[in-house]
């Protein structure tokens, strides 16, 4: 299916815009510790992290969620940081320090989870996360998109958090202190037995992919010299083009890493906005894939053109649709609706407009009801 030739000017092809972007934020591991239901008067839940990668540098970060829905950052000195990629975390940033860890160990081994962590948060607390899990049941860990998005009140992203290699922490066969300040807290349980096993709510991920849709922008948007039908790639990044008349249509952007790859497909093709022609209106599906284990978002576009402008809506309208097929993840999904419905509050829009010849555009993302 295509739009109408008719919806386009009949001109000399100017450069095709393409308003849209992925940016990979890598990370190693991934640990989630929820202790909700027993909570500090502060914090009710870390997530530490594990990075070793020419961007970020070689070392571990702990979140504190905090129970105001902000987060604080604590790191080692030789992470790189950017504070302002915390505005797609809850509440926002709260505050971020480097620490010196007593310990610092997260691993994830045949038998499970290992971590021995320790630090001091701003108070002086000292915070220890010990994890030694040792079952003998081989572990089944599956895909998924995790909802970390749905936290997110005032995004300059849509931030998908794909987690391979991802499970619960199992309840028999491991040791767990969780203490804070010397008081020992409980962490949250899992509500059902998975794969036959009481599980914490403690999850984790050994191959998280990070990934942030559509940062905000506020500039110049660079017109693309392409011609024909072609595949065509850059910094990682390759858009499949297709012919309409005059017009050259994105049927498809793909950004890779060696181990991981996150496509947009657009139904129709996403048309070449500056051949459009004046008092234009269009829509079509759009759906943004990882790996076939973790699912889709899906959702629609809408384009219109007036003037020397042009106005881009894209709403993630059916949410996350998984492709798991174990039964209790999918009774997971049932009873935890934020696994799919979390998208489904997200909205980007982006107001082009023509100045001098080149194209100017402001986008957003915001959160609806």
């Amino acid at each position: 299916m295509k739009h109408a030739e008719s919806i386009y000017l009949n001109k000399k092809n100017n450069g095709l815009l393409n308003p849209f972007s992925f940016q990979i934020d890598p990370m190693k591991r991934l640990l989630l510790v929820n202790f909700e239901n027993n909570p500090d008067a502060i914090y009710k839940g870390f997530e530490p992290q594990y990075f070793d990668d020419p961007i970020h540098g070689k070392g571990l970060l702990v979140i504190g969620w905090r129970n105001d829905l902000k987060v604080d950052v604590y790191h080692e000195d030789g992470l790189k940081l950017n504070p302002d990629t915390y505005d797609i975390t809850g509440k926002g940033l709260n505050l971020m320090l480097v620490r010196e860890f007593g310990s610092a160990v997260f691993e994830v081994l045949e038998a499970g989870v290992r971590a021995d962590i320790s630090f001091e948060d701003i108070d002086k607390r000292k915070i220890e996360i010990r994890i030694f899990e040792q079952h003998p049941k081989k572990r089944q860990p599956f895909g998924l998109l995790a909802p970390m998005g749905d936290a997110a009140e005032s995004p300059s992203a849509m931030p998908l958090v794909y987690v391979h290699d991802f499970y619960f922490v199992r309840r028999k066969h491991t040791g767990f202190q969780l203490t804070i300040d010397g008081k020992q807290h409980k962490p949250d349980t899992f509500p059902i037995p998975l794969d036959g096993t009481w599980m914490y709510f403690t999850r984790y991920s050994a191959d998280p992919f990070i990934v942030t849709f559509n940062s905000a922008v506020d500039g110049k948007l660079e017109t693309m010299d392409i011609t024909g039908n072609q595949m065509i790639g850059w910094e990682n990044t390759q858009l499949e083009i297709s012919e309409n008349g005059p017009a050259l249509e994105i049927k498809m952007m793909t950004k890779m890493t060696s181990d991981h790859e996150i496509n947009i497909l657009f139904e129709p093709a996403f048309p070449q906005i500056n051949l459009l022609k004046d008092n234009v209106e269009l829509s079509g599906n759009f759906s943004v894939k990882g790996h076939s284990s973790t699912g889709m978002i899906g959702g629609n576009y809408n384009v219109k053109k007036h003037g020397n402008k042009i106005r881009i809506l894209l709403e993630p309208s059916e949410g996350w649709i998984p492709n798991e097929p174990k039964l209790t993840v999918w009774f997971l999904y049932k009873v935890v609706k934020t696994f799919k419905h979390w998208p489904k509050t997200y909205r980007w829009t982006a107001e082009l407009e023509e100045v001098d010849g080149s194209w100017e555009m402001k986008s957003k993302w915001e959160r609806i009801k």
